[in-house]
């Protein structure tokens, strides 16, 4: 659903602006644009995961909001612009902790490929948990239309950066399953993390993940 290394900005969406929906400008302040939204997004968070994304209605989410529809529309389009908004937060937030991660890592001088890796990992798994309510959400299938090809495509490019941060030659066969192995895992115990009762099974998810990530990350021989 995200990737581990930094850089990995907003990719997907420049490549695919076709899928963003309508997000047009807002003629309102910027302190007022950004509540606004954030009500929104607050709100279609909520009717998205109690009731799936094809049941969900627009009039619902404005309601919770306190928002009108009309405003809704304004600004993401529709249920549709709403979901992909939730996505990006969700990827960019995700990037955000993981990129700040491996700066501090390689600020203490570390610079084993393996090490960084994990830790990147960690910290991805960390922030899964911490909006393990979004998270849930979109590794879900109910989503707009087209928004399974937009993950498949983000999901390639995330094996990709996780092969240069482990400096694997993404030419041979071997070194691709790898980390295509690794990068499932990670995503895998990302889902696991929704369903944790407490933080300290998430805690132990996270420390069980990790051993097992440094003993597959080893290249063989």
């Amino acid at each position: 659903m995200s990737g581990i290394v930094e850089s990995a900005g907003t990719e997907t969406a420049r490549q695919l602006p076709e899928e963003q929906g309508n997000m047009g400008p807002s003629q309102a302040p910027a302190g007022e644009d950004r509540t606004v939204r954030r009500a929104l997004l607050d709100a279609a968070l909520e009717v998205f995961t109690e009731r799936g994304y094809t049941d969900a209605g627009l009039s619902e989410i404005a309601a919770r909001s306190g928002v009108p529809v009309g405003t809704l529309f304004q600004h993401y389009g529709g249920k549709r612009g709403l979901y992909l908004a939730l996505w990006e937060e969700f990827r960019e937030e995700q990037e955000r902790r993981t990129a700040a991660t491996l700066n501090a890592e390689r600020g203490r001088g570390v610079d084993d490929p393996i090490a960084l890796f994990v830790a990147g990992s960690r910290a991805y798994l960390a922030g899964a948990w911490d909006n393990r309510r979004l998270a849930k959400l979109l590794a879900e299938d109910d989503g707009p239309a087209g928004f399974d090809r937009m993950r498949r495509q983000w999901d390639r490019a995330w094996v990709r950066r996780n092969a240069r941060l482990l400096k694997v030659d993404e030419r041979q066969r071997a070194g691709r399953v790898r980390v295509s192995v690794l990068t499932t895992v990670i995503g895998g115990a990302a889902r696991e993390l929704g369903d944790c009762g407490d933080e300290t099974e998430a805690r132990e998810i996270v420390d069980e993940v990790c051993g097992i990530l440094v003993h597959l990350s080893a290249p063989p021989g």
